[in-house]
């Protein structure tokens, strides 16, 4: 008979996962114009908050004799958002817009992808990363979420108030992507060993 007192309790639980534990990455796809020489890394830093991507699969109701049957239908993929400290300099928010501009102009109304359309010119992979707390194994990726085909379709808006004092201004980014894929520690493999590609 399996013990339920608090011994196990924290023997299985330990010290938990801790959701400021952390990491997102993300390159900007210089493919379609985006400026170089930006530091990828500062957009790591000034990740506040993101989520690890929720996992979904639709129902079908099928009508049967008075009752509903239910199947599984397709899987469906949420948005994904992530929030950002403005930088001095502004730099990620900007490489943010110009990446949207990119997409699409305020304007013109057109793409500055070389291929028009084609989806490949403006997505990136995203990496969302849960991390280790503890010393010994401090930093340690404990399991990594991988968007693919990811692009961003809209940058909020930072409030401006004289009264907003003590604060520094942040802004989130929501991203759409075609699907994501699961791995564990730094070795890139999936849950059931598959490689993550």
């Amino acid at each position: 008979m399996a013990s339920n007192n608090v011994s196990s309790f924290l023997q299985k639980v330990r010290q938990g996962v801790r959701p400021n534990m952390f990491e997102v990455q993300l390159k900007f796809p210089g493919q379609i114009g985006l400026s170089s020489g930006g530091d990828d890394n500062l957009l790591t830093l000034m990740c506040k908050s993101a989520a690890l991507p929720a996992s979904n699969v639709g129902v079908i109701e099928v009508p049967f004799r008075g009752r509903t049957v239910k199947i599984a239908g397709d899987r469906t993929f949420d948005n994904w958002t992530a929030t950002f400290i403005n930088d001095k300099k502004m730099e990620v928010r900007s490489r943010f817009e110009e990446w949207l501009m990119a997409v699409n102009e305020h304007e013109g109304n057109k793409t500055k992808a070389p291929n028009g359309v084609d989806p490949t010119q403006y997505t990136v992979p995203v990496q969302v990363k849960q991390l280790e707390k503890n010393e010994e194994e401090g930093g340690r990726v404990l399991r990594q979420y991988k968007l693919h085909y990811a692009f961003p379709t809209s940058v909020s808006a930072i409030d401006l108030a004289y009264d907003s004092n003590d604060q520094i201004e942040e802004f989130s980014v929501e991203f759409q992507y075609s699907y994501w894929t699961v791995g564990a520690d730094n070795d890139e493999k999936s849950a059931d060993g598959i490689q993550i590609v």
